[in-house]
């Protein structure tokens, strides 16, 4: 039924260049999508393997500046630019990874945190490669088969096609026994290793996978853009793709999904209150914080279980009441 319910929004999302010729409001749905993979890539670190990682970030600028290097400086094409950021990432997050994944969780954090900071340097002061703060603009729009994908309405279509490659990609890889294998790692990683597995790999493979799926989505927001410079890695990104994973449900992979598409769109429906507009997101974050802690899946969850004890509670009081049927009820 989740997969059913997924495909039709997938296909209504699809459907929006169709729906409206406004390039703001394609624009947006653009960014909820490119925003969206990237929480889901986050979450996988983050929500399955209990990895608080900030070097995300880092990640999506090495991604945007990697693609728009690959095109404007060695000639290449925007897919080109694309299977580089991911690689590079990749690469990146295992030389970082390997001794890092070594500490423990709390130095995690800020070696993570040094590493971000540092590309954020990196990008403002390597003149020679990126300009520094004058950037690389004009970035020249993707081309496919003859057919150049010049208008926001245009590009929609690959940030979707994108977006929903990369979903389902983690989706697979969440809801296998690696997945799971990640989840056991999260929740008690000295009784995994005392069942014989070695969580240094699964860990390993989860932050480079986050990385490169990370960085491509950075790749194609570059793209977006038109344009990549050090605001680029600026916080405001990392902020967004936490608040996300943090009310989608840490470990939920559709509830980051919801949450990525709603909460991409909120500021943008805010809009009528210029001076207010941030101050009342900020309400809405907090309140949805203190109302549902563990995340839209959590409350969704403890509402289907508290659903179920009533049933119980009400079956094992009425004499002779078939037990089954109050439990179907509850479960759907």
């Amino acid at each position: 039924m989740k997969l059913a319910l997924a495909l039709a929004a997938a296909l209504a999302l699809g459907a929006l260049p169709l729906l409206t010729s406004s390039n703001y409001v394609i624009g947006v749905g653009v960014s909820a999508l490119i925003f969206t993979v990237a929480a889901a890539a986050l979450n996988l670190v983050y929500g399955f393997t209990g990895l608080l990682s900030f070097a995300q970030l880092a990640f999506w600028g090495i991604g945007g500046y990697a693609s728009a290097l690959t095109v404007v400086t060695f000639g290449g094409t925007f897919w080109w630019g694309l299977v580089w950021a991911a690689l590079i990432n990749a690469v990146v997050a295992l030389v970082v990874g390997y001794p890092t994944l070594r500490t423990n969780r709390h130095a995690f954090v800020i070696v993570t945190l040094t590493f971000a900071l540092l590309a954020s340097l990196v990008a403002r002061d390597w003149v020679s490669l990126t300009r520094g703060p004058l950037g690389i603009p004009n970035l020249p729009p993707p081309s496919a088969f003859g057919y150049r994908f010049g208008t926001t309405g245009q590009f929609y279509w690959i940030a979707w096609a994108f977006s929903v490659a990369m979903l389902a990609f983690l989706y697979a890889l969440c809801s296998s026994r690696i997945g799971r294998t990640l989840v056991a790692i999260k929740q008690n990683e000295p009784l995994v290793r005392a069942q014989g597995i070695s969580p240094m790999p699964y860990k390993l493979a989860a932050f480079a996978i986050g990385a490169a799926v990370t960085g491509a989505a950075g790749g194609v927001f570059s793209f977006h853009l038109g344009i990549v410079d050090p605001t680029f890695l600026d916080f405001y990104y990392m902020q967004t793709f936490l608040i996300i994973v943090i009310i989608g449900g840490t470990g939920s992979f559709w509830g980051v999904v919801v949450a990525g598409i709603a909460l991409s769109a909120l500021p943008e429906v805010l809009r009528f209150s210029a001076d207010l507009r941030m101050i009342i997101y900020g309400v809405i974050l907090v309140v949805a914080v203190f109302v549902m802690p563990s995340g839209i899946a959590g409350w969704l969850r403890e509402r289907r279980v508290a659903r179920m004890r009533e049933a119980l509670t009400s079956a094992s009081a009425t004499p002779g009441a078939e037990l089954g049927a109050p439990l179907r009820e509850a479960l759907k």
